[in-house]
């Protein structure tokens, strides 16, 4: 049963969330308002995707609830989520394009921006790179996709995406050999016990947290296990918590399998007929994807691998006591319960972030925790559609739509065919990832930096990059750089920005998004956007329509066509790029139906576009049954729900790396971190978000009532640290590594508890920036930096 304790933290947050919508709009609204026009549409902030009803008046949005109709969050909201209508009204919305003239942003028309981006790009293509992210659209991010590889026949396009989740598609790959959980969100409805590696769900993904702790109030029995480097508010719901030693989580779930063999608990039926076993290759340079196949070890290999991960080891590596991983290894050898575990920037944020993606999927095979409800091995998302936009659509500088890469030659003529453009249109060679890219960027042209002219949509690159003095900040001085960036708001971005361009947000223009368990969701634009604000879709069509009229071959298909032409029911071409006309047809509509036919491919299977509007999201892949309707997938993998399993197979990995229809149990060895604490930086420096804003808080800033809930930023510290070096509660203090320095208060005993020798900042702040201080590290296979651990120390500031 509930403890009185969590029951009365329960009713608090059920009452402050039911008061949020009033405190945000004011009155109450209620849905029987016969002035108030309701339609649905996805939360704009994290990766849950929860859907909300969104109420419209005179042409704003006046009030915001959540749908009860929604699976993923059965009418509950978070505190931003409430709030998420306001993101749309702050007072210094961008509503005009600027340019930026001796020093000074100035406004100038649509028409001189365009032409300025077109000549840019035309003067030196293979020097351009678009930067994107998990906030793109689906269509957004396809037009960008195909504008840069199929148009500029360039691979120079990433996403923000590669900050957060890179580790988890790398690991996802290379032990099924295809992206994305097979999981879903009913696995916390049916689960006996939720492990969460380094993941403060209660805060990051607090509708998902509430989904599960709830049954708890139903008289369910379930164990929650918190697995982290500092007590957060989920350590307060957890039956069991183990602190580790940071960067020790290799070495805990080695030990956890070294137990399942010793004790011969493991599932040795699901092993020998579901999976084989790989080790990092003896050569990862000797193929592109060397890293991803691995070499082939046995079963007594593996065996022999993990003998020195012993619970006595493991103990001394990570701090977990021996008892401990005894207790989870216990549960994993259990036959009669069902386990899943999540995780989201703890494994992925990592310089290891491929293996420890890799190791949690081994753990879940080797043990037989897979393929029924509430045994999965689940990664969540930070983004709306990081898994929608950037993974499925492929924006990332080696992927094509659909879960194609750059590098095959077939899937490179299939893209080619669906585009209509000439067979070799599409670049070989990989583009740059988003630290190589902003590094180039960033780098004088005589000292190798090939990239000038770089544009940024639906995101804030100059806050959230890490290493910012090396990564964006040494833009500045660099008069042949040009900066191009599409926002709502000004933000660390723009401080560098040469062109800055207004962009329609969320419901003030058409959408679709993708969440963290394969769900696809459709919304139709509600208000229009301010000013000359326009979409951001349509800025790229329009620089593309400007190109092809200034002779860029590209921008033709091999019939001589306008690369992007829409028409309408009646045949006619439709001139999008003229903004008045735009929106003559849905546009979303007809990108959607172009990329549908990449998700066939790899078992993505998406509906018509219609099927979308009907629905709050459906999970791919999505098939047509035989009486025409289309049916959604929960478990892919499982013979009981995935029609593309074979009959009697019970388990089949279609996409098998090692094409026997097995997925890949590895070994990877526990490594030090990239930095750790020495005597000159004792601290480890730990960085992250907090539960009332939404990453670099640019939009829930904004938001009276969220910003007043967390004003600012603040840096966590063990009491007993704070009292040997003088430092009282709430004094400023500076924090140094090897690459800066910030002042911060200090916060004893806050919401996060970090244990002695370590460091909590968050990084919504824009006047704060703990990028500042990271260490930017990434995964040698994901390529994606390390957030979470750095070498810092801390001294009393000065006036």
């Amino acid at each position: 049963m509930i403890k009185r304790r969590e029951f009365a933290k329960l009713s608090a947050l059920a009452a402050a969330t039911a008061a949020a919508q009033q405190r945000a709009f004011g009155a109450a609204p209620t849905a029987a308002a016969s002035d108030i026009q309701w339609d649905k549409a996805p939360c704009r902030f994290c990766g849950t995707g929860c859907h909300v009803r969104v109420g419209v008046k005179d042409g704003r949005v006046v009030a915001i609830e959540g749908d009860q109709l929604a699976e993923v969050n059965k009418g509950l909201l978070c505190v931003k989520g409430y709030h998420v209508g306001l993101a749309l009204y702050g007072k210094d919305r961008l509503t005009q394009p600027l340019l930026r003239r001796n020093g000074v942003l100035e406004p100038i028309s649509w028409e001189e921006a365009v032409e300025m981006i077109s000549q840019r790009i035309l003067a030196a293509p293979d020097k351009f790179a678009i930067y994107g992210s998990g906030q793109w659209t689906i269509p957004e991010g396809y037009a960008a996709n195909k504008f840069i590889k199929g148009g500029l026949s360039s691979n120079h396009i990433d996403p923000n995406a590669r900050l957060c989740m890179a580790s988890a598609v790398t690991g996802f790959l290379s032990v099924y050999g295809v992206d994305e959980p097979s999981g879903c969100y009913d696995d916390f409805d049916k689960c006996d016990v939720l492990i969460l590696w380094g993941n403060n769900m209660a805060e990051m993904h607090p509708v998902l947290f509430s989904r599960f702790i709830d049954r708890r109030t139903r008289g369910e029995k379930v164990t929650l296990i918190d697995i982290g480097t500092r007590r957060t508010r989920t350590t307060e719901f957890a039956d069991h918590y183990l602190e580790f030693r940071p960067h020790s989580d290799l070495a805990i779930m080695n030990g956890i399998a070294y137990l399942l063999i010793k004790s011969g608990t493991y599932d040795k039926t699901f092993v020998e007929r579901f999976c084989n076993f790989r080790k990092a290759p003896k050569d990862p340079a000797a193929t592109p994807t060397a890293p991803l196949l691995g070499d082939a070890m046995s079963f007594d290999d593996y065996k022999a691998a993990l003998e020195p991960y012993t619970p006595e080891h493991v103990e001394k590596l990570s701090g977990v006591p021996a008892e401990n991983i005894r207790m989870l290894a216990g549960l994993f050898g259990r036959k009669d319960i069902r386990i899943t575990s999540t995780w989201c920037m703890g494994f992925n944020q990592h310089s290891r972030g491929t293996n420890a993606n890799r190791l949690c999927h081994g753990i879940h095979l080797l043990s037989g925790h897979y393929g029924k409800p509430g045994d999965a091995p689940t990664s969540l998302t930070g983004q709306p559609s990081a898994c929608g936009t950037a993974r499925e659509v492929g924006t990332m500088c080696h992927f094509l739509p659909g879960g194609r890469v750059i590098l095959n030659p077939e899937h490179r003529k299939e893209t080619e065919k669906i585009w209509n453009v000439p067979e070799g249109r599409i670049n070989a060679k990989i583009g740059h990832h988003t630290v190589l890219m902003w590094e180039k960027f960033c780098t004088p042209a005589d000292k190798g930096g090939d990239i000038s002219t770089l544009w940024v949509q639906v995101t804030n690159p100059g806050q959230s990059l890490p290493n910012l003095h090396k990564l964006f900040k040494a833009k500045a001085g660099q008069p042949d750089k040009f900066l191009i960036v599409s926002d709502v708001y000004h933000t660390a971005t723009t401080e560098l920005a040469d062109l800055v361009l207004p962009s329609a947000l969320w419901v003030e223009k058409n959408g679709m998004y993708g969440n963290s368990e394969r769900r696809t969701q459709q919304w139709f634009r509600m208000v229009k956007p301010p000013g000359e604000a326009r979409d951001d879709c349509w800025q790229m069509l329009a620089v593309a329509r400007r190109l092809h009229d200034l002779g860029h071959p590209g921008m033709k298909d091999k019939d001589g066509k306008f690369l992007f032409t829409f028409k309408n029911d009646k045949g006619e071409e439709v001139p999008v790029w003229d903004w008045p006309r735009y929106y003559d047809i849905n546009v979303d509509k007809a990108l959607f139906e172009e990329y549908r036919a990449f998700s066939r491919y790899k078992h993505k299977d998406l509906a018509p576009y219609d099927e979308y509007v009907k629905a709050r999201g459906l999970r791919w892949p999505v098939v047509q049954q035989a009486d025409g309707s289309w049916r959604e997938t929960k478990f892919r993998f499982s013979e009981f729900d995935d029609s593309y399993v074979k009959k009697g197979a019970e388990i089949q990995f279609y996409h098998s790396v090692t094409k026997d229809d097995k997925a890949l149990i590895w070994f990877a060895p526990a490594e030090k971190a990239a930095e750790e604490p020495d005597a000159e930086f004792p601290f480890w420096l730990c960085t992250g978000r907090v539960l009332e804003h939404w990453h670099t808080g640019s939009m829930t800033r904004r938001i009276p009532q969220l910003h007043a809930a967390m004003p600012h930023a603040y840096v966590e510290m063990h009491p007993d640290d704070a009292r040997e070096h003088g430092f009282a509660n709430g004094e400023s203090i500076l924090i140094k590594t090897r690459r800066g320095e910030l002042k911060l208060p200090v916060w004893i005993d806050g919401r996060g508890h970090p244990p002695r020798g370590s460091l909590f900042i968050p990084f919504f702040d824009e006047r704060l920036l703990c990028n500042d201080l990271t260490l930017g590290e990434v995964d040698p296979i994901s390529k994606e930096p390390d957030y979470k651990k750095c070498a810092a120390t801390v001294l009393r500031a000065t006036l």
